[in-house]
């Protein structure tokens, strides 16, 4: 089980990006950072400093120290980040110093761990904290927020309430059944836990599970840029999602929209276009959003203007992705004529080994033979995520039980169930058992009593340094 009275020191910067965040939590954090980081920092207050590191005897760089202490912190205790750009060999070296100064690797989930284990977030929000990292699009990532936002300890609150007041009426009769005092008739009790019932079960009803949200497909539009691929998101989600302009580059984020198809649904993305060489600071941070998005998709839409006549740059980037499922698009195919089109799609088969399904966003050619083939793929992918409206309603408003937090709220039905029957064959005593275990169902959602296993599972997913 995780010690929570070590220091513990990981990166928790994502490895594809400049910035290099080494972070580290427990007592001996500021004693260990002021060993290698100048100016010294003192224990008085939350601070960000900009100061030199010493990596080695040799080494010194610019970077930011970020001082969070006890108990004002994301893990309760003190806290701090190295922030700073660096190539892996001086991460690495950094980390060997800080390892070297006695402080321990932290395991997978050790951060949020400590979080919960110091009362800081509950635990239905540390299971978010991990979703909200693996996210690969908004509607997932909304999903994980709402989970964070301890919505669904808000919802639980008032149900554990209610529970604890009739169990403590009935506790109360039978500590005094030998009086002539009655706390709480049978009826009474039972038209309470009635609506405890009814309660639970709308809380089950009124969710989405959030493993449905987190595995909605991602498809994703990629392709060189003013390859067309904003117009054809716009046209697929019938809407204007994405803006649309005759320049190159318009696009710098990932814009999602929720496309709902006959037969299945998905998170439809567009993002900037890809180029084998990037030349601005801004080039390169699009295309890694851009690449990081597409490398989370079940299907990549591969977009190619097929009113151009030189495809050189369109062969190099699709070398870049390697998706589960390419659906190849010749956008731009109102410009050409019907003969001239059949060439362009014969010249592009022969340059990448498949089939052009021919659109325009501007005639709509196309469209819907495409969002037919998304249909599908998505299907065979196995993704069963329903259809119709209420959907999209459920993932912007409802809140997202994991399926430990469903079967806990099931149980707390099959309790409080077998309590109303108790209740009304007399069996008082078997009652107010029966609704404990319905309110120690509820309480373990996101309170203290859940075993060492079931916090492993947890934890265990996630990734080290979060």
């Amino acid at each position: 089980m995780y010690d929570v009275n070590d220091t513990i020191v990981a990166v928790s910067s994502a490895s594809s990006g400049p910035r290099v965040i080494v972070r580290m939590a427990g007592p001996d954090t500021l004693d260990v950072c002021n060993r290698i980081f100048n100016p010294p920092v003192a224990a008085k207050a939350n601070r960000i400093v900009a100061g030199s590191l010493s990596i080695d005897a040799e080494l010194d760089v610019d970077a930011k120290l970020y001082v969070f202490l006890e108990p004002r912190s994301y893990t309760g205790d003190t806290l701090a980040e190295i922030h700073l750009y660096a190539p892996p060999t001086v991460t690495e070296a950094l980390v060997g110093r800080l390892l070297a100064r006695g402080v321990r690797t932290a395991g997978p989930g050790e951060f949020t761990a400590r979080a919960y284990l110091n009362g800081k977030i509950d635990l239905a929000q540390a299971e978010a904290v991990n979703e909200i990292v693996v996210s690969s699009n908004g509607y997932q990532l909304a999903a994980a927020e709402r989970l964070l936002s301890g919505q669904l300890g808000h919802a639980t609150e008032e149900i554990q309430g209610a529970i604890m007041d009739c169990l403590t009426l009935i506790e109360a009769g039978l500590d005094f059944s030998g009086e002539d005092i009655e706390f709480i008739t049978r009826g009474q009790a039972v038209e309470r836990l009635t609506s405890v019932r009814e309660q639970l079960r709308q809380l089950l009803a009124g969710s989405i599970s959030y493993e449905s949200a987190i595995d909605l497909p991602a498809v994703g539009i990629a392709g060189a840029p003013n390859a067309g691929k904003s117009s054809l998101l716009n046209k697929l989600l019938g809407r204007e999602r994405s803006i649309v302009s005759e320049r190159g580059k318009t696009t710098r984020d990932v814009l999602s929209g929720l496309l709902t198809m006959v037969h299945s649904r998905c998170v439809l993305f567009d993002c900037a276009g890809l180029v084998s060489s990037t030349h601005t600071i801004l080039d390169e941070l699009a295309q890694q959003a851009a690449m990081e998005a597409l490398h989370h998709s079940s299907v990549v839409v591969f977009c190619v203007d097929v009113a151009k006549t030189d495809f050189a740059e369109d062969v190099s980037v699709r070398q870049l992705i390697e998706p589960q499922i390419l659906l190849p698009v010749a956008t731009k195919s109102d410009l050409l004529t019907e003969e001239e089109l059949t060439h362009r799609r014969a010249r592009l088969s022969e340059l990448f080994g498949t089939d052009f399904v021919a659109a325009s966003a501007q005639d709509d050619r196309g469209v819907d033979r495409l969002r037919e083939i998304i249909d599908s793929k998505v299907v065979e992918l196995g993704v069963h995520s329903g259809t119709g409206c209420s959907r999209s309603e459920a993932l912007q408003d409802s809140i997202a039980l994991t399926a430990r937090h469903r079967q806990a709220v099931t149980e707390a039905i099959e309790s409080v169930n077998e309590s109303v029957d108790e209740l009304k064959a007399g069996n008082d005593e078997i009652a107010a058992m029966m609704l404990r275990a319905a309110y120690q169902a509820v309480t373990d959602i996101e309170q203290q009593h859940v075993d060492e296993q079931v916090l492993d599972r947890i934890f265990s997913s996630f990734c080290i340094g979060k």
